[in-house]
């Protein structure tokens, strides 16, 4: 197995649990499973409770159709059980995001690690592969940095999102889809939303205009200091990835603040407040007050250009009509991505259409698997990649299995 992060650890261990009985992990760094530690925030996000595999797909903007079938053996289900008979036992959010119940990614680690000694399963940091060379006669033989020349009937590529995976892939025939980054924040030209940093809110509607593409999201957005974040924007950014990456990461955003809020609804209640604050100023009176945080009411006059000691009462029918696009349908010019590089997901790997997704193994070279990121697969935010890792893990640990031992014990 090139790669000990989650996709490697799952394959190492099922191929193990099934009767292989030399497996070894080659991890060209000194940490394993370094994105599972690190990830939601260091309490790893494992999957998402998403039970129907036809559902779960929907969550992929790179693989939907191509995944029904491995979810359709192995999905969120099969993977909140995998764990639990192992010890480690899942609770899910209101969100449906599902975390380990110590709320430490510290323990999906030790599950992992100690389900792959009890299976025997050798672990070699530090092994960095530098070639990947196949015969008829010998298999595969990998060389690592440093000179050790490997053997091995079966191999597995799970190296992320790594540009040596990609190369190896490459190296023996496969076509590899270029990566461009995926769940990103978006930087757009809005002065006037500095003063709202760390606002969220829920319901936003967002509207992304990538030349002649069109992509929408709805959700809980996070407005920063530079534009906006939060799982709505990164929904959105993963789906228009591509699009994006074309056209340099310039596009227009149309935003509704208020999106669960029709334009008539909306218009009812600026009319309202002409009557029932007639005599108050825009400043200390706003429409949805439970709903629209007070500095974001005030942006949004700035943004129509309306005085802040303007009365309502007085408020003149083209105000009242900017102000309405302001909260309905306010356009932003969309600059680049976040400054932070907060990327965690590429789109882009090797493409799928030369992988036996039965098996995660290689068309254009039978013996070889391969699975989690390195494929040209990518979930939304939520658990829905790490969902991916075990699936994939788990289906290329099983066929390599079943082709060296002749074992299928699969459920």
């Amino acid at each position: 197995m090139i790669g000990g992060g989650a996709a490697g650890f799952m394959a190492a261990i099922t191929a193990a649990e099934q009767g292989i009985r030399r497996v070894r992990v080659l991890e060209a760094t000194a940490e394993p499973l370094s994105k599972v530690r690190m990830s939601g925030g260091g309490r790893c996000n494992v999957t998402h409770a998403c039970w129907d595999p036809r559902e779960l797909v929907g969550h992929y903007p790179r693989g939907q159709r191509p995944l029904r079938g491995p979810f359709s053996r192995f999905a969120s289900g099969d993977a909140v059980a995998w764990f639990a008979e192992r010890g480690l036992v899942l609770v899910e959010e209101a969100d449906g995001r599902m975390f380990p119940e110590a709320n430490r990614s510290s323990a999906v680690v030790a599950c992992l690690r100690q389900a792959a000694r009890d299976q025997g399963v050798v672990l070699s940091t530090g092994a960095f592969v530098t070639s990947l060379k196949k015969d008829r006669i010998n298999g595969f033989q990998a060389e690592c940095r440093g000179g050790e020349l490997i053997q091995a009937n079966r191999v597995l590529l799970a190296t992320g999102g790594h540009p040596s995976g990609r190369r190896l892939a490459a190296e023996l025939g496969h076509r590899v889809i270029a990566p461009v980054p995926s769940l990103f924040t978006l930087a757009l030209d809005a002065p006037q939303l500095v003063g709202c940093a760390g606002i969220a809110l829920d319901d936003v509607r967002l509207d992304l205009e990538v030349g002649e593409a069109r992509f929408r999201q709805v959700g809980r957005v996070l407005i920063t200091h530079w534009g906006l974040s939060g799982p709505a924007t990164l929904r959105l950014t993963a789906f228009a990835a591509r699009a994006l990456q074309s056209s340099r990461y310039r596009a227009t955003l149309q935003v509704s603040w208020v999106g669960s809020v029709t334009q008539e609804q909306l218009l009812v209640e600026l009319r309202d407040q002409r009557i029932q604050s007639a005599r108050r100023t825009l400043a200390a009176s706003r429409p949805l007050a439970g709903q629209l945080p007070r500095r974001l009411w005030l942006s949004m006059l700035d943004g129509a250009g309306v005085a802040l000691d303007q009365r309502w009462s007085d408020l003149p029918g083209r105000l009242e009509q900017r102000l309405l696009q302001q909260l309905h349908r306010c356009r932003y010019t969309v600059k680049g991505r976040g400054p932070f590089g907060e990327e965690f997901v590429t789109a882009g790997g090797v493409d799928l259409g030369e992988i036996d997704l039965a098996r995660m193994e290689s068309r254009c070279c039978p013996g070889l698997h391969v699975a989690g990121e390195l494929l040209d697969v990518d979930g939304v935010t939520g658990g829905f990649n790490f969902q991916h890792c075990w699936t994939s893990g788990w289906l290329a640990g099983q066929a390599a299995a079943l082709a060296l031992t002749g074992s299928d014990q699969t459920r």
